[in-house]
């Protein structure tokens, strides 16, 4: 059974929102469970913009700082990682108020380029992951619970796309965007071979509407962590009252029989029900995941690929 942690929280003031964390994290073990002396940690934020200032499309710097204090009080090395849909993740950061306090821990912020892997996935028997994703021995997956145009919510499954270097995740817009759970499922297999250990989602102020980014502000007040993503994804959709069908990698988790169902999921703060959310607002249409690229660029996404795949690749175990 797995264990997903939920907890009202209304303040990214450093004392406050530190007791808060340790609060959610405690029923899970603590840090400590997690990160042990020496381990190099991945701290996985959703950086999807420098643009949009104020509108609540990234992880707050805040709780990232707050994620590595405990980290680095525990013992390990915290890098933070990203592969952003727009600019670099240094660049990113830096627009969003990430630079003094990642330089007050002296955390590097490590851009996310490629290696290539090999998945035991049926379906997708290639994914292109960062390295520097695989190789650490630590990954906390940290979201934004987002409103998507594309994909319904962007939780944690779909944060770990950001560990997809950017030509790539071009190519599986225009590879398997045509088929939304196709994708869903490529996103799903994504997840499974980044396998993190924990995920820390920060909905104190969460964003919806026509996210990722054309949406508002809502303040939910809330902050939910697992060692289980998909279990984290499965209550989070049933917090807002959202039909799990029709969210991608909601629908392509529970088709590959990784999605647990709420009632085998144990809740040792609050349940979904005590925080139901009735008027979450979804995006006002959905749109193409493939961006309606022309059959030209696809074409020429596709031959690239290829190129790509005929090298050798890495093969990296699930953690």
């Amino acid at each position: 059974m797995s264990s997903v942690s939920l907890i009202r929280a209304d303040s990214y003031n450093q004392q406050p929102l530190r007791t808060a964390i340790e609060t959610l994290l405690e029923p899970l073990g603590g840090i400590r469970a997690f990160v042990k002396v020496g381990d190099r940690v991945l701290l996985k934020p959703n950086l999807l913009t420098a643009g949009r200032p104020g509108k609540e499309c990234i992880t707050r710097p805040e709780l990232v700082y707050t994620i590595a204090q405990l980290v680095k009080e525990a013992g390990g090395q915290p890098f933070l990682g990203d592969s952003p849909a727009f600019g670099t993740a240094k660049g990113v950061a830096q627009a969003n108020g990430y630079g003094p306090m990642m330089e007050e821990l002296n955390i590097p912020i490590v851009e996310f380029h490629g290696q290539r892997y090999q998945t035991v996935s049926h379906t997708f028997n290639h994914l292109r992951l960062c390295k520097e994703a695989m190789d650490a021995d630590v990954v906390i997956n940290l979201p934004k619970l987002k409103s998507h145009t594309q994909l319904t919510l962007t939780l944690g499954v779909k944060n770990l796309f950001g560990c997809v270097p950017g030509k790539m995740k071009a190519w599986w817009h225009a590879e398997a965007g045509k088929d939304a759970l196709r994708f869903g499922e490529m996103l799903v297999e994504t997840a499974r071979a980044i396998n993190p250990n924990l995920t820390i989602m920060d909905a104190i102020v969460a964003h919806e509407g026509n996210g990722p980014s054309g949406g508002e502000p809502r303040r939910l007040d809330t902050l939910a962590a697992s060692a289980d993503v998909f279990a984290l994804d499965c209550a989070i959709a049933n917090l807002l009252n959202i039909d799990p069908t029709q969210v991608p990698t909601l629908a392509a988790a529970m088709n590959l029989g990784l999605s647990p169902t709420l009632d085998t999921l144990d809740f040792p703060h609050l349940h979904p029900a005590d925080i139901n959310v009735l008027d979450w607002k979804l995006p006002d249409r959905l749109m193409p995941i493939d961006f309606g690229m022309p059959r030209l660029i696809r074409s020429t996404f596709k031959h690239f690929y290829i190129r790509w795949i005929k090298e050798p690749m890495g093969v990296y175990a699930h953690r």
